[in-house]
């Protein structure tokens, strides 16, 4: 029986769901309570949670049907946005309250994100490559803000906690196929079950599409696998994960190709990912109100990228035999990455006199080896903007790098009085970087950086009914600059990314200040209301700073301080058969420190291609304003649901001083839509149609040079013509339909 006046999770878990174990919450179809730390607890009851969290469970994103999770967040979280300018919707870059997880080397990262427990943000570069979990293994998601210090490294703007299926809540052996628009033919399994103390689960998902513009197709095949054991005191669970995934993308078009938004600027630009990963967590409750929690893992991780860029020093004149040569470079980069870890976590719960604790203790390590080469070679561009290899590759660049990452953290949530808990947490952590020259040509490259610094947090929450909840918080958070910053920071020897890399000047870490005051609460049987105001402050922020020209060269460098604020409102009701899910989001974000950028396609730039970016200049590819709305209408068999998601305008990159006369990218606004028919019980079919509309837009820009004035759009240079400064843009998918049937081979279990 539950105490109600304690109310910490020991009793409010298992009591809400029926868990056997209140450690296994996580693993349910949907969660009362919120993981504030990223190791296997109990978690805290979210009136307990002074912050503004997100939930979504395997419903929801199951039904949708998103090829990544950022799709998803995208049409259904607040203040989530998504950059696609790799052009291949499995490497679209997630924004939250004005930070970024990137799957593109070079994005500086402001987001952790972790499944199970285990930081996946990958040791070189921090980067997350959204490609590598299948949809199907999403038990739930959590999104939470600021800058929590108990999820370590990257917490600059918040957390994203995924966690995954298990066979004992997810039962049953079902098949998907579907097919549809670009091509696109893909198969999913689910297999779960449970005997005695055991349970198994496994999914698999293989994807392969055309893609919807030229030269930009997806294989993908991706699996996740669990075993566990779970008794009233222990929950241990192994996982595996694995994956082998090959990517094209298209990259951004200069506005005059912009008639024919399929065609690719330059090809091919293709990634090869592959994952081999293998993790462990669990706990053990010591005593009753004691719990001991931990992980390790080890990630095998390789990639391989093929890219074609524009040679910036092209020059006509060179040709002694009437033929252009060099005009482009052929990029070939390889990431080989072995990282491994290991953590731990007491949870006790203890009541000094009238105040009741539920204390956490932790510390944890993340480790990582990496090899990184990246060769070049000189080609010259065929008549559709391909590349033909004109030599051998060279050897740029060949490193190795070793990262660790230690962290000890606590949290301390207090039960006040009935109405009143304060938390009070904090985390240091040290950040270690090596990089090794191993080419024997670049010692320079050779060097050691150490980052250390304690975080603090601290909330209240005050809950005067069980309807309603107010709280105000304040929060630290680090970030260190990753191995490719640190080796990419002169403005003197701008680097290529995602590939080369130099001897350079040190950067800072780092610090982000969140302070965050909002409310939420229930109305009636069957709504629920939020709404938060937040401000985070950037001390040293890294920005990446283009060099210009037709390639994605530059540097990395601190810009001082930056601001994201904004405010927050959703609301979710249901009238009759119709869900009904309405999300706003308003943020300010700015620089707020001067310093000086080389912009040289910037109309506003001087003779030296620099611009000064002012306090109060926006930060670009940040819309200020985005409103979204999911409806789901729920009738026997029958389920549709639509989604609208706007977004105001925003920024190109390279015009951080808001002067070019290209002006912003416009606003959007983008309808998507899924339903389904139960046949039978075992059987059913659905539909998914994206951009119902077929809405031309864009929610990625970059100023650039466009060399391919030539007739026909070929390279302007070899006719003596000369490239043009144009807004370059990444154009999202037309209207595409897609159909599949799943069956499920027994009945599924009453949720």
């Amino acid at each position: 029986m539950c105490d109600p006046a304690f109310a910490l999770v020991l009793c409010a878990a298992p009591c809400a769901r029926g868990a056997d174990n209140p450690a296994e919450v996580f693993e349910l179809p949907s969660v009362d309570v919120v993981g504030v730390t990223p190791l296997p607890g109990l978690g805290t009851a979210l009136r307990d949670v002074p912050a503004n969290v997100q939930r979504f469970g395997a419903l929801d994103i199951g039904r949708q049907r998103p090829l990544t999770l950022t799709q998803f967040l995208e049409q259904n979280a607040n203040s989530v946005g998504v950059g696609a300018g790799q052009g291949n919707p499995y490497q679209q870059s997630l924004d939250f309250r004005g930070l970024t997880a990137s799957p593109i080397l070079g994005t500086p990262q402001g987001i952790s994100v972790f499944q199970d427990g285990v930081r996946i943000n990958e040791a070189f570069g921090d980067v997350v490559n959204w490609d590598l979990l299948p949809r199907s293994a999403i038990s739930s998601v959590q999104l939470l803000p600021g800058s929590m210090p108990a999820f370590g490294l990257n917490t600059l703007g918040g957390a994203l906690a995924i966690y995954t299926k298990s066979g004992a809540q997810y039962p049953g052996l079902s098949v998907e196929a579907s097919g549809g628009s670009f091509g696109t033919k893909g198969a999913e399994f689910q297999y779960g079950g449970a005997s005695d103390r055991l349970d198994w689960f496994a999914t698999g998902n293989f994807s392969d599409d055309d893609g919807w513009a030229d030269h930009n197709p997806s294989r993908v095949k991706q699996f996740f696998g669990k075993v566990g054991f779970q008794d009233d005191k222990t929950d241990l669970d192994v996982t595996l994960t694995l994956a082998d995934n090959q990517l094209q993308g298209t990259q951004t078009l200069p506005l005059s190709f912009l008639a024919n938004p399929k065609q690719a600027y330059t090809f091919p630009d293709q990634n090869d990912n592959k994952l081999a990963a293998v993790a462990a967590k669990g706990s053990r409750f010591l005593a009753g109100d004691v719990l001991l929690g931990g992980n390790a893992y080890y990630r095998r991780y390789e990639s391989t990228n093929f890219n074609s860029n524009v040679n910036d020093d092209f020059d006509a004149a060179d040709s002694n035999d009437g033929v252009p040569h060099n005009e482009a470079f052929n990029d070939l980069s390889s990431i080989d990455q072995k990282s491994w870890g290991v953590g731990t976590q007491l949870t006790l719960q203890r009541k000094t006199g009238n105040v009741r604790h539920q204390f956490l203790l932790g510390a944890s390590g993340d480790f990582g080896d990496t090899r990184f080469r990246q060769q070049e070679q000189t080609a010259n561009f065929t008549g559709d903007r391909g590349t033909l290899a004109t030599g051998p590759y060279a050897l740029l660049t060949d490193v190795s790098l070793r990262n660790a990452y230690l962290g000890l953290f606590f949290s301390d949530t207090m039960a006040l009085a009935e109405h009143w808990t304060i938390t009070a947490a904090g985390r240091w952590n040290r950040a270690h970087v090596e990089i090794e020259d191993r080419s024997g040509e670049d010692p320079a490259l050779n060097g050691t950086s150490t980052f250390t610094r304690f975080n603090p947090a601290l909330g209240l929450n005050f809950n005067p009914t069980d309807r309603l909840t107010a709280y105000a918080s304040y929060n630290e958070g680090m970030r260190a600059p990753t191995p490719i910053e640190l080796t990419c920071a002169d403005p003197a020897a701008p680097c290529k990314l995602p590939n080369e890399f130099l001897s350079d000047p040190p950067l800072g870490k780092v610090v982000a200040k969140t302070i965050e005051i909002g409310a939420r609460g229930k109305l009636g049987a069957a709504a629920t209301w939020s709404a938060a105001i937040y401000r985070t402050d950037l001390d040293d922020d890294i920005q990446f700073i283009s060099s210009g020209g037709g390639t994605n060269a530059g540097f990395f460098q601190n810009v001082g301080a930056t601001r994201r604020e904004g405010v927050e409102l959703a609301a979710t009701t249901r009238l009759g058969a119709v869900r009904l899910d309405v999300r706003y989001n308003h943020i300010d974000a700015t620089f707020r420190s001067a310093f000086s950028a080389f912009s040289p396609e910037n109309s506003s730039a001087d003779a030296n291609g620099a611009i000064t970016v002012h306090p109060g200049n926006r930060i670009p590819g940040i819309p200020a304003d985005s409103f979204k709305v999911r409806a789901v209408y729920e009738k026997g068999p029958f389920t549709i649901g639509a989604a609208f998601v706007a977004a105001s305008s925003q920024y190109a990159h390279g015009d951080e001083n808001n002067a070019d006369r290209q002006g912003k990218l416009p606003a959007y606004a983008v309808v998507d839509l899924d339903a389904q028919y139960a046949v039978t019980p075992q059987l059913s079919v659905f539909a998914l149609v994206t951009n119902l509309f077929d809405r031309r837009y864009s929610n990625f820009g970059v100023l650039g040079s466009n060399v391919f004035t030539g007739p026909g759009n070929s390279f302007g240079p070899a006719v003596g013509m000369a490239p043009v400064a144009e807004q370059f843009r990444a154009v999202g998918p037309p209207r595409g339909v897609w159909v599949g049937m799943r069956y499920s081979f027994s009945k599924p279990a009453a949720r």
